[in-house]
C-alpha cells in the first residue's frame, strides 16, 4: 500500500470498521428475529443506522488508538444487541445460529470488499484510495470475525461452546464472562492473541485474494 498520512489512515478504515462493527451485532439482531426474539426489533436495533451501535471506547476509541499504534490488526466492537434466548423457539440451539451469525457476516463482507477492490483496480488511478479502503475492509472483517470465534464468553465463539456444552459445565464457563475483557487484554498484550489469530486470518486473507485476483 502507498505511504498514508494518519489522516489518510482514518479515512481508509474509518468507513470498513463501522460496517464491520455495525453489520456483525445487526447479524446477530436478524439471526434472533427470525428464530423468535424480537428484543432487538423493539429496541430499534434492527437498523444499519450506525449511530445506533456505536460504542465510544470500541467503535472508536480501541481501533482508532490500534491505528495510531500502528498495529498490524485492528479491531473493536458495538453495543451487544440485546438477544433474549427465552423467546427462542429452541434457545439453546438457536443461540449457536444467533452467535454464528456475526463472524459469517464479516467473513461475507469481506468477500463483498473484495468485489470493491477488484472493481476499483480496473478503475483509473483516483478511483485507488477505493481498492485501498476495499483492501483495509477485507482486513478488519477478518480479524473481526477470527477473533469473535475464540472460545470465551461473551465472545462468539464462547456462546456457541456454552450453548454445546453440558448445562453444569455451561455454567462454569459463563462465571468466567466477567473477567474476559481482561483476559483478551492480557491475550493481547502477550501477543498469544495475535500468534493464535494470525495465522488463521492469513490463511483466509490469501484464500480470498486468490478468488477473486487480487495482487
Amino acid at each position: 500500500m502507498m505511504e498514508t498520512t494518519l489522516i489518510q489512515q482514518i479515512s481508509i478504515w474509518a468507513l470498513p470498521v463501522l460496517f464491520a462493527i455495525t453489520l456483525h451485532e445487526v447479524a446477530h439482531g436478524w439471526v434472533a428475529s427470525w428464530f423468535g426474539d424480537q428484543t432487538a426489533r423493539l429496541a430499534g436495533r434492527l437498523t444499519l443506522n450506525p449511530i445506533k451501535h456505536v460504542d465510544l471506547v470500541g467503535t472508536v476509541i480501541v481501533p482508532l488508538f490500534l491505528l495510531v499504534l500502528g498495529s498490524g490488526m485492528i479491531f473493536g466492537w458495538a453495543k451487544p444487541v440485546p438477544v433474549d434466548a427465552r423467546n427462542l423457539r429452541h434457545p439453546r440451539r438457536d443461540m449457536i445460529f444467533v452467535a454464528l451469525a456475526g463472524p459469517l457476516s464479516n467473513l461475507l463482507m469481506a468477500m463483498a470488499w473484495a468485489v470493491i477492490t477488484k472493481l476499483a483496480m480496473g478503475l483509473p488511478a483516483w478511483f485507488y484510495p477505493i481498492a485501498y479502503m476495499g483492501d483495509a475492509g477485507i482486513m478488519i472483517n477478518l480479524v473481526l470475525g477470527v477473533l469473535n470465534i475464540i472460545p470465551i464468553p461473551p465472545m462468539d465463539g464462547g456462546r456457541v461452546l456454552m450453548n454445546m456444552l453440558p448445562g453444569r459445565i455451561a455454567w462454569r464457563l459463563h462465571q468466567f464472562e466477567p473477567y474476559s475483557f481482561i483476559i483478551l487484554i492480557l491475550l493481547i498484550m502477550s501477543g498469544v492473541l495475535s500468534f493464535v489469530i494470525s495465522p488463521i486470518v492469513y490463511v483466509l486473507l490469501n484464500s480470498i485474494h486468490t478468488l477473486f485476483g487480487l495482487s
